[in-house]
């Protein structure tokens, strides 16, 4: 069993695999999973797998990535970088060598540019949430609408020129008291997140896109970029689950190496 874990700021996923086949995907919202499954030992933080109902054998590899790959110690697991990760998991889910990969994660955003299935340059922007999935949790509030509703409008939106997430909430108020419709600033902010990572997308190529993370679930988001870049845009079948599906791969590759 090869077990890939992507330790996300907003979710964590957990996805086991036998051979090439996706047994088990779970996922967790991230605070309530350390404070149920975590244990403190020698000033770490373990996993209790065995609670987690899932068939987790002790000798099984465990590939780690993502926000708390840093932070968590996890007893014979082995940590690799989220642009690794995303990158095997791409790789498989859409069948691609030759592609620019766009990670929209919780707090961050990751733009690789991968050719002969080899990452050979990338950028991230972890300075701001502004145009990560955070971002629009937060927007979603004070809208009072669902994140799905959200991410069904894409057309006429409004301009928003707030460049910080904190900031943004008092904007976004502002246009409710305009009486901009919601629809019109659902779509704004949506685009808001595409006008964001543009500047790193434009250092690639792109002849093919591939969006991963739990954004690239917001269907206006994808389709507002795919607008903007005049090319299509591919989304994998499981794009939240992305990182840990490339977690478990690279574990199934390490143990056919012998490393």
């Amino acid at each position: 069993m090869n077990i890939g874990i992507d330790l996300g700021s907003r979710r964590v996923k957990i996805v086991l695999m036998e051979g090439s086949e996706i047994v088990r995907a779970r996922s967790f919202d991230t605070l309530p999973f350390y404070r149920r499954y975590g244990t403190i030992r020698g000033g770490k933080l373990w996993v209790q797998f065995n609670r987690l109902d899932l068939p987790i054998d002790p000798r099984s590899r465990i590939f780690v990535t993502g926000y708390g790959r840093n932070t968590i110690n996890l007893s014979g697991g082995r940590i690799v970088t989220e642009i690794q990760a995303h990158t095997q998991g791409a790789i498989f889910q859409t069948g691609l060598q030759d592609f620019t990969l766009v990670d929209l994660g919780g707090q961050d955003t990751k733009v690789a540019y991968v050719e002969r299935g080899e990452v050979k340059d990338f950028l991230m922007n972890d300075k701001c949430a502004a145009g990560s999935g955070r971002y629009l949790e937060n927007m979603a509030r004070v809208l009072a609408v669902s994140l799905k509703d959200l991410g069904g409008h894409y057309n006429d939106p409004i301009d928003l020129d707030a460049t910080c997430a904190i900031f943004g909430e008092s904007e976004m108020i502002g246009k409710i008291i305009e009486g901009i419709p919601i629809p019109r600033i659902c779509a704004g902010v949506n685009f808001s997140v595409v006008r964001r990572v543009l500047p790193l997308i434009n250092r690639f190529p792109r002849q093919n896109i591939v969006v991963s993370g739990g954004v690239a679930r917001n269907k206006a988001i994808l389709k507002l970029l795919s607008r903007s870049i005049h090319a299509p845009v591919i989304a994998p079948k499981r794009p939240a689950f992305n990182g840990a599906i490339g977690c478990a791969l690279l574990s199934r590759s390490a143990l056919e190496s012998g490393s």
